[in-house]
C-alpha cells in the first residue's frame, strides 16, 4: 500500500483484519460483487491488473475479494500476505 494509505475494515472474522478495524493485507482486491461470486478464491490483488475491469452503480455492488476468513486454513492460498 502506499506510504500513509490506511485500509478500514469491521469485517474481524478475517484473517487480515486487525484492531481498530484495519485491514493488514498487503495489498487487496476490491471488484463487484459478479465478478467475485463467479471467480474462484485464488483470484485475488496479485492478479488484478491481468483481469477486466468491473464497473458498477455504487457501493452495494462491490466487494473486497481480498476476505479469508480466520482460521480457515486458506490463508495465504490468494498469494496476499498480511503487512
Amino acid at each position: 500500500m502506499a506510504k500513509g494509505q490506511q485500509i478500514m475494515c469491521s469485517v474481524n472474522s478475517c484473517h487480515y483484519w486487525k484492531s481498530g478495524n484495519q485491514c493488514d493485507a498487503n495489498s487487496i482486491m476490491v471488484t463487484a460483487d459478479s465478478f467475485a461470486a463467479s471467480a474462484p478464491d485464488t483470484i485475488d490483488a496479485p492478479q488484478a491488473s491481468t483481469l477486466s475491469a468491473t464497473p458498477t452503480q455504487n457501493c452495494q455492488e462491490t466487494c473486497c475479494k481480498t476476505f479469508v476468513h480466520k482460521g480457515s486454513g486458506k490463508e495465504g492460498m490468494d498469494s496476499v500476505m498480511k503487512s
